[in-house]
């Protein structure tokens, strides 16, 4: 089946991209959701973070020890490699997992990571889209929704790979500026991502 993944930084509006293509009728894969879910059911990922940071990564009922695996991989960057070492391959046997379960009419799937480009997940997608937005926009975005301070979302944005580094792996683009339509901007992809399918599909 035909990949297409999807990434933008925070503030840009990914989500809400992902939202027009599922009204289109294409299944939408949120890795960043999945990976909070399997923190706690994936038995191969809890050994591996067990085994990596302590049993209290764990409280007796199951439940992950956010602050505790917080506290170790902030400013940590080996540790923060660590622990993606370990959720990433997780991330990728759910997908799979998902995969599995949509219907072979389903012309092709969406994946959405806010880290497609940083795990190296954007290998196993036969094409990507980068969702941008102007700097000024994304901090005024992220203040209203979070109700954080500007140096706050400027902390936060420094975490991640520029737009600037982003584009050079991207193949697609779909600028959230207010200004032009992203309902315009998804149907005209989706008319190019049907075709690659279909030809996908008769090769």
């Amino acid at each position: 089946m035909y990949k297409v993944g999807i990434t933008g930084g925070i503030g840009s509006g990914k989500t809400t991209a992902c939202r027009v293509f599922e009204v289109l009728g294409i299944p939408v894969f949120y890795a960043d959701t999945v990976a909070k879910e399997i923190m706690c059911k994936d038995a191969v990922l809890v050994d591996g973070v067990k085994s990596a940071f302590g049993a209290a990564s764990y409280s007796e009922d199951g439940k992950l020890n956010n602050k505790h695996i917080a506290g170790i991989v902030f400013n940590n960057e080996e540790a923060l490699a660590q622990l993606n070492a370990l959720v990433h391959p997780a991330v990728f046997r759910a997908f799979d997992a998902w995969e599995a379960t949509i219907p072979s009419t389903v012309p092709y799937t969406l994946k959405e990571a806010a880290i497609l480009f940083e795990s190296g997940s954007y290998k196993l997608c036969d094409t990507t889209i980068l969702v941008t937005a102007p700097y000024e926009i994304k901090i005024k975005r992220l203040m209203q929704r979070d109700g954080v301070t500007e140096e706050q979302v400027k902390a936060r944005m420094d975490k991640q790979l520029s737009d600037e580094e982003k584009a050079k792996l991207a193949d697609h683009f779909i600028v959230n500026d207010e200004q032009q339509s992203i309902i315009e901007q998804v149907l005209s992809l989706h008319q190019g991502f049907l075709k690659l399918a279909k030809e996908l599909k008769n090769a």
